[in-house]
């Protein structure tokens, strides 16, 4: 067991045989010894002080020019007595590192973030920005003044019942059908997303739980203004604002919204997902391949829809990472923005 008591440093020894030495009660030779042991712990005192003072400029010194100061030098009373080491000298003050793309906390001052976005490349500039996380830290701060919301391009776009469509009837630039995926109605994605989905379906099948087929993806702002008349006629104006989007702000309307179904030799309906291996394999993995579900249960007093299971969002594989990691549940409060409940007319 190591002894709990700590040793007694040179100094403290020698204070000890001061005091024995001025003791009151010790013979003549030792009263000589004291007046002697005065004189030197006096001496001693102002070494030390001048040792402080020297050892606090020496510190200054080396961090303003660099080079370390000698601490070699030590000191004896006696013959025979340890010598004293002075107190070491700091070498260097560490001085933090300040750049302007840190002061100004703007994610769109960092290197490369512009380029990629003029380059349409968005993956690559939530890269820059440090990743998924921080990228949605920025945008909820403030510190993202390059990036917007309502750019229907990009795959950080939120559409819902306060954010349509600008210009209204936008419609993305190319569109592709899913390689490698059952398309019951022959609907496109953006390229991007068809990819994403392809890779997604494939692996759902080496996992075994099924196929993923589907359903329907774009929708352009004329379809969607008959989509939502049938729901209109169905259900009246508040029943369908509760299961189908306005024309112009559809989510279909960007290329980025999947909606799937699951197959077994015949495929069911959407209502029929939430109930199958699929679905339950969609909840856990789609995040992986840059899916998000966007309208999950108990969140209609954000975003203003009934729960949607088969209906994906696509916002690229880091946005989702972070999303899911996050524990979110709806893309507005993933990027800091109100409710959305009701179309503000």
């Amino acid at each position: 067991m190591t002894d709990p008591r700590p040793a007694a440093s040179p100094t403290t020894r020698r204070a000890a045989r001061a005091d024995a030495l001025l003791d009151v009660t010790a013979s003549p030779v030792r009263h000589a010894r004291a007046r002697r042991a005065s004189r030197i712990a006096a001496g001693f005192a102002a070494f030390v002080a001048l040792t402080l003072v020297v050892g606090t400029g020496a510190a200054v010194a080396a961090a303003l020019t660099g080079p370390a100061l000698a601490a070699d030098v030590r000191l004896g009373d006696e013959a025979g007595d340890e010598p004293l080491p002075l107190p070491e000298v700091v070498q260097a003050i560490p001085v933090p590192s300040m750049t302007g793309e840190a002061a100004t906390g703007d994610i769109c001052a960092l290197d490369g973030v512009a380029d990629a976005l003029a380059a349409g490349d968005d993956v690559a500039a939530i890269e820059r920005a440090g990743g998924g996380e921080a990228f949605r830290a920025a945008v909820v701060s403030g510190g993202a003044a390059c990036i917007r919301l309502d750019d229907a391009a990009r795959l950080w776009v939120v559409v819902n019942k306060h954010r349509p469509y600008d210009p209204i009837d936008y419609r993305p630039a190319s569109l592709a059908l899913p390689g490698d995926v059952r398309s019951l109605e022959g609907g496109a994605l953006r390229a991007d997303a068809a990819a994403a989905l392809d890779a997604m379906v494939a692996e759902a099948r080496v996992d075994g739980v099924g196929e993923i087929a589907l359903q329907s993806g774009f929708r352009s702002y004329q379809t969607q203004q008959g989509s939502y008349g049938r729901q209109v006629s169905a259900r009246g104006v508040d029943g369908a604002d509760l299961v189908s989007a306005r024309p112009g702000y559809s989510e279909h309307q960007s290329g980025l919204a999947a909606d799937v179904v699951a197959c077994d030799g015949w495929c069911g309906t959407i209502d029929d997902l939430a109930a199958t291996a699929q679905g339950d394999w969609i909840v856990d993995n789609a995040w992986r391949y840059g899916w998000i579900v966007r309208y999950e249960q108990g969140r209609t007093d954000v975003t203003g829809y009934v729960p949607e299971p088969w209906h994906l969002r696509y916002v690229g594989p880091q946005l989702a990472q972070a999303y899911h990691d996050g524990g979110w549940t709806t893309l507005e409060e993933f990027f800091g923005l109100p409710a959305a409940p009701h179309y503000d007319g």
